[in-house]
């Protein structure tokens, strides 16, 4: 028993520090509510790491008396953060990494808050010598979410937070958080290892971000604005910007890094969101500095124009020469599109704040790439996820929900041309059905809740089962389309008639 459990330890450690060591690349759109089609704040973001690696959907217990400290070592966790547990810590929802549940991507609260963490993100190596990532024991994306949403009972709180966990011990790496309840919609970037700031979303605009610092102006005793204490002094101290030289404080400019990386990385991603959602813009695609930090969009934007802007990969417009999937699978393209394979999951986070949160707070969820995969609608009032959605290893299996979403767009990868467009049609069906559902639901539910909100609640956790089981449906009918196709495809290429075509 010693040797399988030393054995099953150093496995952890081995994947830990290969999940510390990776750069986690993301793609994160915030909408303000004066900006979206019904008044919610919108969140979407990927997480991009490994397509192997199974997501687990959690639903986290409200404590009460908790002693103690939450150590990341104690979970499989990659250094040695640690930070008190809450006394009475609030009841929230993750989605998490199988092998450690850790690197929670998204959830809400039982006090309604959301978070999105993290947006990878780098401080430059000038500014990182004066003041480095505490990478031994430094607040990582692994923990975020476990420490920050079982506290905190609004989106100012988390900013509040986070910020007093990076200057009291140091971010162990770069990252970019999302924070929104019914009133607010806030985001975090760090600088260096004790530096950061904050800006709370202007409601008619939205904001991309791709694994790049992109906040700019900081507008000191401004409410809308938050920072680390000293941040500018510091910055000037360490001559990371001079008031004659370079004017207003321009945060991005002078904590974060901006090199050749980011032209082809990550700049392309931002540019392809904003002419979307901003044709009227004029920019290039590789001045990612020069692009606006937030933009207001042509025309209101949906969840379901989150969701199409998170599975793009040029396919079209003045990108299209780089779209690496279309035409062939290229993965010396140089230009990375928003979605890849290697995505783990993507959210969209909707809150709307003129309905119960029961209904009003929606976590639609895609598991895998987002080109190839569902978003599934998950109130925040449904008490359990289906056990499903909580197995899954880095080994496929007939039973985890992730792996049956993910062979399908394994699958397709395999002939994209032919393929894709068939799961494409397939989803987009079982969505357009859902949103119509949901609509039919939610007027009903809002009628039953006033008089019987027991009943409404049973209402509630029954359709949502419903939609979700209906998602794993459709793909099941889906894995054996393509394989039928895929079939047919190979016995044309290798049926060997005989020359009179007799035999």
């Amino acid at each position: 028993m010693k040797f399988k459990s030393l054995k099953k330890t150093l496995f952890a450690a081995v994947l830990s520090a290969a999940l510390s060591s990776a750069a986690l690349a993301c793609t994160t759109i915030l909408v303000g509510s004066e900006a979206t089609d019904d008044g919610s704040y919108l969140v979407a973001r990927s997480v991009d790491y490994r397509a192997f690696y199974a997501e687990h959907m959690m639903n986290m217990p409200a404590t009460k008396g908790v002693k103690g400290m939450f150590r990341a070592k104690d979970h499989g966790g990659s250094n040695a953060f640690e930070y008190p547990l809450p006394e009475n810590g609030l009841s929230y929802t993750k989605v998490a990494d199988f092998d450690t549940e850790l690197n929670g991507a998204t959830g809400f609260n039982s006090a309604g808050v959301g978070m999105s963490a993290t947006e990878s993100i780098y401080a430059s190596d000038h500014a990182l010598k004066f003041d480095p990532y505490n990478e031994e024991s430094g607040f990582l994306e692994e923990a975020v979410i476990d420490v920050v949403l079982p506290r905190i009972k609004s989106a100012k709180e988390g900013v509040e937070l986070v910020g007093r966990i990076i200057e009291q011990i140091g971010a162990g790496a770069g990252m970019g958080i999302a924070f929104v309840d019914n009133k607010e919609l806030w985001y975090l970037e760090t600088g260096t290892g004790h530096h950061w700031m904050a800006v709370k979303l202007p409601k008619d605009v939205y904001f991309a971000s791709a694994n790049q610092g992109r906040l700019q102006t900081f507008k000191a005793g401004d409410p809308n604005y938050m920072s680390s204490k000293g941040m500018i002094e510091f910055a000037q101290k360490h001559g990371l910007y001079d008031p004659k030289k370079d004017g207003d404080f321009n945060f991005s400019k002078a904590f974060c890094r901006d090199d050749s990386r980011d032209r082809t990385y990550n700049d392309p991603r931002v540019y392809r969101i904003q002419k979307l959602l901003s044709p009227e813009l004029q920019l290039k695609s590789q001045e990612g500095r020069s692009f606006p930090v937030f933009a207001k969009p042509a025309e209101k934007v949906s969840p379901e124009r989150l969701m199409t802007l998170m599975r793009d990969h040029y396919q079209d417009g003045d990108l299209a020469q780089h779209d690496p999937y279309s035409k062939g699978l290229r993965g010396d393209e140089p230009f990375r599109p928003i979605s890849v394979f290697r995505t783990q999951c993507t959210h969209v986070m909707q809150v709307r704040p003129d309905l119960p949160e029961a209904i009003g707070h929606v976590n639609f969820i895609s598991m895998g790439m987002a080109d190839l995969g569902v978003y599934i609608p998950f109130y925040q009032g449904l008490k359990a996820f289906p056990k499903d959605f909580s197995i899954g290893t880095d080994q496929a299996d007939s039973d985890s929900a992730y792996w049956k979403f993910r062979k399908v767009q394994t699958l397709a990868m395999m002939d994209y041309p032919t393929l894709a467009p068939i799961v494409r049609e397939r989803y987009a069906a079982y969505e357009a059905d859902v949103t119509k559902r949901m609509e039919a639901f939610e007027a009903d539910y809002l009628k039953v809740v006033k008089t019987d909100a027991k009943k409404a609640d049973k209402m509630l956790q029954d359709f949502n089962l419903k939609v979700i089981r209906d998602a794993q449906v459709v793909t099941e009918k889906l894995h054996n389309e393509l394989y039928s196709v895929a079939t047919r495809s190979v016995q044309e290429k290798v049926f060997f008639k005989n020359a009179k075509k007799m035999d």
